[in-house]
């Protein structure tokens, strides 16, 4: 399984109307309705914000708005032909005046996320977790040295110390072993796709 990197933005322009485009690496439905408010309150003014998604193989599309079948289509099946997953395409359209006809817009919407996945880092995904950890704060260097090699997605200090990071599911029961006594009983697990190393 394939998907990107991180996030990526790209603009294409054809005869005054502008398409914004923005790929998200997604791991729920909930990120999904959370990527598509973040783009409507971006660009509250746009035309349009079509978008695609496939995650664990479902696919949807929609073309707000746009002729049955111009947007929402085209953008999937660039995706689709990439062999990606996890992933959401969000196109935003500024319409400029000049209509491109049915063909124009599956051409437009089309490059313009062919534009976007040109200059994006794909990489090859394995079955892992969202892991949160919680431990006392004597114990920190020792845990700050087993996660060295992982990148902490979010630190909280409270009356304990808490880790979140993603791990895959082959190297879970390694660092469990070794975070084993360091770490208190409430482990959280969410199942996701992680990149593979």
């Amino acid at each position: 399984m394939k998907s990107i990197a991180k996030e990526r933005h790209s603009i294409y322009e054809i005869q005054k109307s502008k398409f914004i485009t923005t790929l998200f690496r997604i791991d729920s439905l909930e990120d999904v309705k959370q990527y598509l408010k973040e783009v409507k309150e971006e660009y509250p003014d746009a035309t349009h914000h079509c978008y695609a998604y496939i995650l664990d193989g479902k696919e949807r599309c929609s073309d707000d708005g746009e002729p049955s079948g111009t947007a929402g289509i085209p953008i999937l099946n660039v995706l689709k032909q990439q062999n990606l997953d996890h992933i959401l395409c969000v196109v935003t359209r500024y319409f400029g005046g000049i209509k491109l006809g049915a063909s124009g817009l599956v051409r437009a919407y089309s490059k313009s996320v062919s534009e976007a996945l040109e200059n994006c880092l794909i990489v090859a995904l394995d079955p892992g977790y969202e892991m949160t950890i919680t431990f006392p704060y004597s114990v920190i260097k020792n845990v700050d040295f087993l996660l060295k090699n992982y990148e902490i997605q979010s630190k909280d200090f409270q009356k304990d110390v808490t880790y979140q990071f993603s791990i895959s599911k082959k190297e879970y029961p390694i660092l469990l072993e070794k975070l084993g006594h360091y770490i208190k009983a409430n482990t959280i697990l969410n199942d996701i796709w992680v990149q593979k190393k």
